[in-house]
């Protein structure tokens, strides 16, 4: 409740916005200009980052993570703060493994997007940017608040999903996508019943591939306190449903769209990526497929 407090105040009190809200009649303090908000945002670690799949360095240590209480089905709180879309969690569900120093507890989860389905992630992969990404938050199970989490420099963990266009529409996303009109206006807050944290990623056998780095808040005060997950593998929304985000509105009245953050430099970061299982698959698939040229087969 914390942070869904905390949220709510800043959306009603903070300078900062989006570059689709920066106009001439009604500047504000996009992107660019966060520094002058937080000086925390110019650090050297900052987030979102485009991740370069052949300069990532495979990890063998990152194996799947462990993912409990996300079978479970829950009630929360779904808010326009005025800056995004966001869900309160039930701090039941945790993941570890992976390489995480810790277990972390869910917080809340958000979505940034484009407009009407258009280019709205925030990272992006080789330069690719998707159309919509969920944060999934959590932080360590130790602490009792996001404040609390953010002194700790591997305190906050973050799962990272894209969307893709599907011509068909996730019916797993449907009471979600029915909320947001109870919800178009910033402070506007509404009931999400009967969704479990399962339901919105993917199965777990195409969570094996995912990236990880050392990263930021993608948000004022953009702290560097974030250990970053991003899964390679999209979650599909039909049109209809990536572009009822846009029917949002900001508090200046426009409409809820570009609600991404540039992404920012390296600046000598190393990017990981899940892959042992992978290569493992490929190299039994390879070595199967010589065994068979010469007439025998792997032993059982």
């Amino acid at each position: 409740m914390f942070f869904t407090r905390a949220i709510k105040m800043r959306s009603v009190f903070a300078e900062w916005c989006y570059q689709s809200q920066v106009t001439c009649a009604k500047p504000c303090q996009g992107p660019s200009k966060w520094t002058e908000v937080a000086m925390t945002c110019g650090g050297q670690a900052q987030s979102p980052i485009n991740i370069v799949t052949k300069k990532a360095r495979t990890d063998e240590r990152l194996k799947p993570l462990h993912y409990t209480g996300y079978q479970f089905g829950f009630h929360s709180d779904i808010i326009n703060n005025g800056h995004y879309v966001q869900v309160s969690l039930p701090d039941s569900a945790k993941i570890d493994g992976g390489n995480l120093e810790s277990t972390y507890k869910t917080l809340q989860l958000h979505f940034h997007w484009g407009a009407n389905g258009g280019p709205g992630s925030e990272h992006t992969i080789d330069g690719e940017q998707y159309p919509m990404e969920m944060h999934i938050v959590h932080i360590k199970q130790e602490y009792h608040s996001i404040s609390e989490a953010l002194k700790d420099k591997t305190g906050v963990a973050v799962l990272g999903f894209f969307y893709q266009e599907s011509g068909s529409s996730n019916k797993k996303y449907e009471s979600i996508v029915n909320a947001l009109k109870y919800i178009t206006q910033p402070g506007n807050n509404t009931t999400v019943k009967d969704l479990s944290l399962d339901m919105l990623i993917p199965s777990q056998e195409n969570l094996t591939t995912y990236y990880r780095y050392q990263g930021s808040l993608t948000t004022p005060d953009c702290d560097e306190s974030v250990v970053w997950t991003v899964f390679e593998n999209a979650i599909p929304l039909s049109k209809e449903q990536l572009s009822a985000f846009s029917q949002l509105s900001f508090a200046d009245g426009k409409n809820m769209t570009g609600t991404y953050r540039p992404v920012q430099p390296l600046n000598g970061r190393e990017v990981y990526r899940s892959g042992s299982v992978v290569v493992w698959v490929n190299t039994v698939v390879l070595l199967s497929s010589v065994l068979a040229a010469v007439g025998l087969s792997l032993p059982d």
